[in-house]
């Protein structure tokens, strides 16, 4: 399901914004939604759902997964539904969050298949590094900076009117706190692959 989502939402997303800002370098984050951001919106929500509805009945233990999927929801919903301006702001978001999308599948499929597949091993331990620094730059730095810029951006006042300070600032959080856990989970992963790499290197020593 990721796959049906994650690469058409990253370009619809990105082609979304070019159309509709005269400057990349100075965004909108303001402007009213057009057809195109309100169609990549309502692709995520309908992704949200369908995968929400999966953990809810497959994997219901996964409570922090499903509460990740219910926050996105209300970020995408309100900006889709009631607020109709926005999108900018979301979708430059989603970008960040999608640009690793196909780096971060093939990794899991060698994750989930390293114990019976030789190749899917290599590719693993191959692709582990790569990825991590990849997925730290993205979360960990562009990021927490594109929220600081939307953040500065509403607090002048430039949405007043157009989104209600208490939505903005919940978008904030919410966006905040997924980009926190985003980047809780790739630096355990960076802590795993030092112990496994010393622990390697323990044996070889041994042997």
């Amino acid at each position: 399901m990721s796959l049906a989502h994650g690469t058409p939402a990253l370009v619809l997303s990105i082609l979304s914004i070019l159309q509709s800002q005269k400057s990349i370098s100075q965004l909108d984050f303001t402007s009213p939604n057009t057809a195109l951001q309100n169609l990549v919106l309502e692709h995520s929500i309908a992704y949200f759902l369908m995968d929400l509805f999966h953990y809810m009945v497959l994997i219901p233990s996964d409570v922090l997964f499903i509460a990740h999927h219910v926050a996105s929801l209300y970020v995408l919903t309100t900006c889709r539904y009631l607020f109709g301006h926005g999108a900018v702001a979301i979708l430059g978001i989603l970008v960040l969050a999608e640009v690793t999308t196909s780096c971060q599948n093939t990794w899991s499929l060698s994750r989930y298949r390293k114990v019976d597949s030789e190749k899917a091993a290599g590719v693993f331990e191959f692709l582990s590094p790569y990825f991590y620094a990849y997925f730290s730059v993205v979360r960990g730095i562009l990021g927490p900076l594109y929220v600081y810029k939307i953040g500065l951006v509403f607090n002048i006042g430039v949405a007043d009117g157009l989104i209600p300070r208490w939505a903005w600032v919940s978008w904030i959080v919410v966006i905040a706190g997924g980009i926190g856990g985003s980047i809780l989970w790739v630096l355990h992963l960076w802590i795993d692959l030092y112990r496994e790499r010393k622990t390697k290197k323990g044996l070889k020593k041994l042997s």
